[in-house]
């Protein structure tokens, strides 16, 4: 077996924030594959209620500077990293002062879904990509968990489908139980257009809500896996019936199945 390069990309992690389940998950699934030989790379967003000085992040200069586009604006993208504590381990953070330096990660102090985490959305994915670039770090696998992830397949498959770090790269897509109800406004899908993308190819976007995103993500993605169970999503799976969706519950070892899932879609 290869030693294969993943690239992993959430939402969180433990121990730098936990507000779902994919803090543990993204905590204990690339240490795993870490320990079996494999080189690991991990990207989250920088949300202002993490503490910078208790986590020791410092910004890496030399991968910062990059402006990313979303719609007719451009933003900074700011790139910070840490080491987990007892594991050898590092934490790359995307950030900008616009989108992540709110005290709090996707709701108001009113628990109101940010109007515009759409664009922290997509600012996330773009930044990703780019950082990876700036890297000049060649994955074998990209993958995404949670919603906020869910445009890196589509942009894998199109805009960066024929850059060298990126061809041959296989996108596994991981669901939560992390559901919105808020729609976004009808510019999403001008916002999330880059270039090679058609106006057919974001159909599944046109709902501008969860299920939207989280369509986009099955779609483009080489795998799609639902963490445990998500009956709310059931319905979805079965339009969704060419997609090879799989289920891998929080019970079982989990890691040996995605071991076998990466060797299964590189090998």
């Amino acid at each position: 077996m290869s030693k294969y390069r993943i690239l992993y990309v959430a939402s969180e992690i433990n121990p730098f924030l936990q507000t779902s389940e994919v803090a543990d998950f993204v905590r204990k699934l690339p240490q795993a594959m870490q320990e079996k030989g494999m080189e690991i790379r991990i990207l989250v967003p920088r949300f202002g209620i993490i503490n910078e000085r208790k986590n020791r992040l410092h910004e890496v200069v030399r991968l910062s500077g990059i402006n990313i586009p979303i719609g007719d604006e451009e933003k900074p993208l700011i790139i910070k990293v840490a080491s987990i504590p007892n594991a050898k381990l590092q934490v790359y953070f995307i950030d900008n002062e616009d989108y992540f330096h709110r005290k709090s990660v996707f709701h108001d102090k009113e628990d109101k879904f940010y109007a515009d985490n759409d664009e922290r959305a997509i600012f996330f994915c773009k930044g990703v990509i780019e950082t990876v670039r700036k890297l000049g770090w060649s994955p074998d696998i990209v993958h995404c968990n949670d919603w906020i992830t869910s445009f890196i397949p589509l942009y894998l498959k199109t805009t960066y489908k024929n850059d060298p770090l990126f061809k041959n790269a296989k996108t596994v897509f991981t669901i939560y139980n992390n559901s919105f109800t808020h729609t976004f406004k009808d510019d999403i899908m001008s916002k999330v257009k880059m270039l090679d993308i058609e106006d057919a190819m974001l159909g599944n976007l046109k709902t501008a809500d969860y299920e939207g995103f989280i369509k986009m993500g099955m779609e483009f993605s080489d795998a799609v896996i639902v963490a445990g169970e998500n009956k709310k999503l059931d319905g979805l799976f079965k339009k969704m019936k060419e997609k090879k969706v799989e289920t891998i519950g929080k019970d079982e070892d989990y890691t040996e199945s995605y071991f076998n899932l990466y060797n299964e879609l590189v090998g």
